[in-house]
C-alpha cells in the first residue's frame, strides 16, 4: 500500500512537471529558440505556447528590442599619424533570433570587433582636423558597413554614435593655443572696430555741431544785421519826419565830440574840418536869442563876432 501511494506521487510530481515544461510563456518583444534533439525546431514568439516535454528544449530567449552597447576607447591613429582615441555607442535590434543564436556565437563580439576595424579604416583616411569636424559623415559610413555585415546575422544596426574624439595631450595644447590666439586676434580687431566707428561717430557729430553752429552764427548774423538796419531806417525816418535844421545838426555834432576824445590811449585829437561849420551855424543860433538881436539881418551879419564868442566843451583835450 505503501508503494503505491509513492508510485502515485512519483506520478503527479511527473505530470506537474511534464506540465511546466509543455507550457511555455514568452514575454511581449522576447523569442525564444526551440531545440529538438538539439536540431533547431522552431521559434517561439510572445504569448503562451505549447512545446513536447522532454522533447522539445528552449535553448535560448533572445530579445527583440533595440540595444544600446558603448564600446571602450579605441585608439586609432589619423593619416597624418596621431593617435585619438575614440569612444563609440551601436544602438542595433534583433530582427532575427534563429540567425544571432546559429549564424554568429557572439553577436556582441562581433559587432564590437567589425566597428573597431571599421573605424580604423575610415580614420586612417582622414587627418585630424577633419576628424574633429566630419563626425556625421564617420558615423554614416560606419552605420552603412555595420548594417551590412550584420544583416546576414540577423541584426539591424540602427545608429552609430562617436561619444568621444580624444586627440594626445601635446595636440590639446596646441589646439588650445590656437583657440586662444584666434580669440584675441577677434577681441583685437572687435575692438579696432570699434574705436574705428567711435572715431567716425565722433567726427560726424563734430561735423554736425560745426554745420549748426555756423548757421547759428549766420542766422544770429542776419538777425542782428536786420535788426540794426531796422534801427537805422527808424532813425532814419524819425530824423525826416522831425525835419531837424542846421542848428540842432550843430548842437548834435558838438555833443558827440567828448565822445570821440574818450579814451586813455588818446594822445593825438584831429579836429575835423566841419567844425568850423558848424561852430558858425551855432553861433548864429546863439546871436539870435541876445538882446537886441531881434533882427534877422543884424544877427546874419554879427554871425561872425558870435561864432568867435563860443567856447570849445570844457571835456574837449587840448592838442599836443
Amino acid at each position: 500500500m505503501d508503494a503505491i501511494i509513492i508510485v502515485l506521487i512519483i506520478l503527479v510530481v511527473l505530470v506537474f512537471i511534464a506540465l511546466i515544461k509543455t507550457i511555455q510563456v514568452i514575454p511581449q518583444a522576447s523569442a525564444a529558440i526551440v531545440e529538438r534533439f538539439g536540431r533547431y525546431t522552431r521559434t517561439l514568439n510572445a504569448g503562451l505556447n505549447i512545446v513536447v516535454p522532454f522533447i522539445d528544449t528552449v535553448r535560448n530567449r533572445v530579445d527583440l528590442r533595440e540595444q544600446v552597447v558603448p564600446f571602450p576607447p579605441q585608439p586609432v591613429i589619423t593619416q597624418d599619424n596621431l593617435v585619438v582615441n575614440i569612444d563609440t555607442v551601436i544602438y542595433y535590434q534583433v530582427t532575427d533570433a534563429r540567425a544571432a543564436t546559429y549564424e554568429v556565437a557572439s553577436y556582441i563580439q562581433a559587432i564590437e570587433q567589425l566597428t573597431v576595424t571599421t573605424l580604423r579604416n575610415i580614420i586612417g583616411g582622414m587627418d585630424l582636423e577633419r576628424t574633429l569636424t566630419s563626425r556625421e559623415e564617420i558615423n554614416a559610413a560606419l552605420r552603412g558597413v555595420l548594417d551590412e555585415a550584420t544583416g546576414k546575422w540577423g541584426i539591424r544596426v540602427n545608429r552609430v554614435e562617436l561619444k568621444a574624439i580624444e586627440p594626445p595631450t601635446s595636440i590639446q595644447d596646441s589646439m588650445e593655443k590656437q583657440m586662444r590666439a584666434d580669440r584675441d586676434k577677434r577681441a583685437a580687431i572687435l575692438q579696432a572696430e570699434g574705436v574705428r566707428q567711435s572715431a567716425i561717430l565722433t567726427a560726424e557729430g563734430e561735423k554736425q555741431s560745426s554745420i549748426l553752429r555756423a548757421e547759428g552764427e549766420a542766422r544770429s548774423a542776419a538777425l542782428r544785421a536786420e535788426g540794426e538796419a531796422q534801427a537805422i531806417r527808424t532813425v532814419f525816418e524819425s530824423i525826416h519826419a522831425g525835419d531837424p535844421d542846421q542848428k540842432l545838426l550843430s548842437y548834435q555834432y558838438l555833443q558827440m565830440l567828448p565822445k570821440i576824445a574818450e579814451g586813455d590811449a588818446n594822445k593825438l585829437w584831429i579836429v575835423p574840418s566841419e567844425i568850423g561849420d558848424a561852430l558858425k551855424g551855432l553861433g548864429g543860433a546863439l546871436d539870435g536869442f541876445r538882446p537886441g538881436g531881434g533882427n534877422g539881418g543884424a544877427a546874419s551879419s554879427g554871425g561872425g563876432s558870435a561864432a568867435g564868442m563860443v567856447k570849445p566843451p570844457r571835456e574837449s583835450p587840448k592838442l599836443d
